[in-house]
């Protein structure tokens, strides 16, 4: 009799692991093959070889690039150089990326930037707010932009138990800021179990100096984050849920949710065009091939345009997508000016001009 119940146990256990890891291909998208859409005026970003996870671009066209980001089991093309923030002029005819120079006493032997966001305070100053992973940790650190010396002074790095892995940030003020957590856990195999048992635990934080809480929670994983250019919305992409969810923003910062948009691919790092409100999605059609690189079958690269995302019918169209023979792995596209950056993961950067 002992016998048959750990017999039955044994294969109910081996019948729950079997859905999940079907589940776990399916929101991984593991079958997708993408179909090229090119645009005709577009180069690859020299100075860029190892990824551009995130962009934000400012009123005035200076463009900021976090590259080189490292995470654990994720292909590296260059893993034993630090990652650092770039800039580039899109005012200019023939705009170059240039890296930015950080203030001393900054470490930057393990910079590992992540997701970015710039704010501009009353009296003009920019601020660089930067997901940072030193060590494979997580800190948010807040840089005053010196345009100049074309370089960032180091304020204050920020360390929270609410932000155990923070993957993006949107800031809302000289020291505040949504962040979105993509896992609940910060332990890498705590992590894998979590996603691997579809758990929803993945949430977006709201961070001052006076307060620190949760504001939004349910994610499968919590990704991109930004805001409407009226300031009364919030948008989070949920990658694994292929989702982005428009949440309303009140006076205390809380958040409630408006709608759900559901798509076809792996949201990443949302961008706004701030003349339109279109949201500008940099997509992975395929997450198995983002996470178990192979060269010879490389990640593949989607961008895609939102209309009227308030709308009972948003129009989605895709700008841009390519079988990973030009671009692999595209996390963000950000739009000014008619000009189109497309940043990845860990790969190159595109510049396109509409």
């Amino acid at each position: 009799m002992g016998r048959l119940v750990a017999l039955s146990l044994l294969g109910i256990a081996l019948a729950l692991l079997g859905e999940r890891l079907l589940a776990l291909r399916n929101r991984l998208k593991a079958s997708r093959v993408v179909e090229s859409v090119d645009l005709p005026n577009c180069h690859l970003i020299k100075g860029i070889e190892a990824g551009a996870d995130d962009i934000d671009i400012l009123p005035n066209g200076l463009a900021f690039f976090s590259v080189g980001l490292k995470c654990p089991g994720l292909h590296s093309f260059s893993p034993d150089k630090p990652g650092g923030i770039l800039m580039m002029d899109l005012k200019e005819e023939n705009p170059r990326a240039l890296e930015l120079r950080i203030s001393r006493g900054f470490n930057l032997a393990s910079f590992n930037p992540h997701g970015i966001s710039t704010f501009i305070d009353r009296d003009d100053t920019v601020y660089l707010f930067v997901v940072n992973h030193p060590e494979f940790k997580n800190t948010v650190e807040i840089f005053k932009f010196e345009e100049e010396e074309n370089s960032l002074l180091h304020l204050k790095t920020i360390k929270h138990e609410l932000l155990p892995s923070v993957n993006d940030i949107i800031a809302v003020g000289p020291a505040h800021f949504y962040a979105t957590n993509d896992h609940y856990f910060s332990d890498p195999f705590l992590k894998y179990l979590e996603t691997y048992l579809n758990l929803h635990w993945a949430n977006v934080v709201y961070y001052s100096p006076d307060e620190v809480k949760v504001v939004a929670e349910g994610f499968d994983a919590a990704n991109g984050i930004n805001i409407s250019p009226d300031k009364k919305y919030i948008y989070v992409a949920d990658i694994l849920a292929h989702e982005i969810h428009v949440l309303e923003k009140h006076p205390n910062m809380n958040l409630t949710q408006l709608k759900v948009l559901k798509l076809d691919t792996l949201v990443d790092n949302l961008s706004i065009d701030p003349s339109s409100g279109d949201i500008f999605v940099g997509c992975h059609p395929n997450g198995q091939k983002l996470f178990v690189y192979d060269p010879n079958n490389p990640p593949s690269s989607e961008v895609l345009r939102i209309q009227n995302i308030l709308s009972e019918k948003p129009t989605v169209t895709t700008v841009y997508a390519n079988n990973g023979s030009v671009l692999q792995g595209s996390s963000v596209a950000s739009v000014y000016d008619r000009k189109l950056l497309i940043g990845t993961l860990y790969h190159r950067a595109l510049y396109c001009e509409l």
